[in-house]
């Protein structure tokens, strides 16, 4: 994904008041640990810490690890691994 994209998502995000992604993402995470009821269920969870993670330090550094694992993942610069050799 281009840097385009990751800005206008910032943009966009932040647009919200703080208050209000705050109080989306903690009824997202609250409703998720009632996952065992229809409608509402675990996929809130993860959602949730993804609302919270553009507020929240910690949360913000997993999600970015994710975002950073995903990339390499998807374009093959991961860790050189036995089989590939080190640069």
């Amino acid at each position: 994904m281009s840097d385009d994209y990751f800005k206008r998502v910032q943009r966009r995000v932040n647009s919200y008041p703080r208050w209000a992604r705050m109080a989306v993402g903690l009824a997202l995470i609250l409703g998720g640990l009632l996952g065992f009821l229809p409608v509402v269920g675990f996929w809130m969870l993860p959602l949730g810490l993804l609302v919270l993670s553009y507020d929240l330090p910690r949360v913000r550094r997993w999600r970015r690890r994710l975002e950073v694992w995903w990339w390499r993942r998807r374009h093959g610069r991961g860790r050189p691994g036995p089989d590939r050799a080190a640069d």
